[in-house]
């Protein structure tokens, strides 16, 4: 029988696509791509932190074969850990705050994850998500050590280190290195910082913005020096209060604020326009694309993350009287 060759999952991870965004680009006068980061196995940008943080786990020594991963998160880094978990033999333990989609819990139980729902709270208390899975951890560790990996997304610098050596490589690659920008928002801090990283290590003329949503801190941090949060916002997974390990010493040239008004509306659009549905973070990823390429005028390449899709986010982004509430609306021609 010949030798039949292929790939494991894992090996699925990144190599995405950049996307060109045709009308806005067209608008601009700039090439505005997206990195399809949904169209990794497990649905999302987060599924490249997830395997960085296993891998760099095992070559470390800490996570055993049929170890238990657990990590406190919003739901797609979960869902990329419990993939690549699957993949590769070990158990996940997932703790969410219960102001997350259902979608994605749905998704983290359907995928096997031992899902565990907590109140949401700010960083600073003890009952918050993060500190509630490093507790499991410890716990299941100290019954039988060296039995659990807490993948600490959010100050493990696996993550960023990662996005360094694949994001930011691909996208310098798939650009021929005439990329000029590159823009997203900021949860963990790993993408941006990776990216920022690697593409200013090949040319520190690559200009880097942040795309921060209402609610979270880092906009004023930039403009004032100050973590100081202001509003809200219906998007999930992005925005911090923080400056956490991965995004310590982050080179950023230019920030934006931007608010739902501005960036759901886009996710609508990317629907009708580009044929792409996708979630709140991507508008306002796209959203501050948008706002650099004005900022820069035509001529450049700006790149960005599209991270997962708006399907995991139904209950939210295609419920009208939940938009409404928010001061937000559903396009006429979405008949949801």
């Amino acid at each position: 029988m010949t030798e039949l060759k292929g790939m494991r999952l894992t090996d699925r991870i990144g190599k995405t696509p950049l996307i060109r965004l045709n009308r806005l680009s067209d608008e601009t006068g700039c090439e505005i791509l997206g990195k399809a980061e949904f169209m990794n196995p497990g649905g999302s940008v987060k599924d490249r932190a997830a395997l960085g943080i296993v891998r760099d786990a095992e070559a470390k020594g800490l996570l055993r074969p049929g170890g238990t991963i657990v990590e406190g998160t919003a739901g797609n880094t979960g869902i990329g850990l419990t993939v690549v978990g699957n993949s590769l033999g070990y158990p996940t333990v997932i703790v969410m705050p219960d102001n997350q989609s259902q979608d994605k819990v749905d998704t983290l139980k359907a995928l096997g994850a031992d899902v565990r729902l907590v109140p949401a709270c700010p960083f600073k208390d003890p009952g918050h998500f993060v500190h509630q899975s490093r507790r499991i951890a410890e716990e299941l560790n100290e019954k039988d050590p060296g039995s659990a990996l807490w993948a600490n997304q959010f100050d493990n610098v696996a993550n960023r280190v990662f996005h360094e050596a694949t994001t930011a490589q691909e996208i310098w690659d798939e650009t021929n290195g005439e990329v000029d920008a590159f823009i997203c928002a900021v949860g963990t801090g790993g993408t941006l910082a990776g990216i920022s990283r690697g593409l200013k290590a090949h040319s520190a003329d690559v200009t880097i913005g942040i795309s921060d949503p209402t609610g979270s801190a880092l906009f004023n941090y930039f403009t004032t020096g100050e973590l100081k949060a202001e509003g809200g916002s219906i998007s999930e997974g992005i925005g911090t209060s923080r400056i956490t390990d991965n995004f310590a010493d982050t080179v950023v040239d230019i920030p934006y604020q931007i608010p739902d008004s501005e960036s759901v509306p886009l996710v609508y659009d990317m629907i009708r326009y580009e044929g792409l549905c996708l979630g709140g973070s991507s508008g306002v990823n796209v959203a501050g694309a948008i706002r650099l390429a004005k900022e820069l005028g035509p001529g450049h390449v700006i790149t960005t993350i599209l991270c997962d899709s708006g399907l995991r986010y139904r209950e939210r982004l295609f419920n009208r009287e939940f938009l409404a509430s928010k001061g937000l609306e559903l396009p006429d021609w979405l008949s949801v």
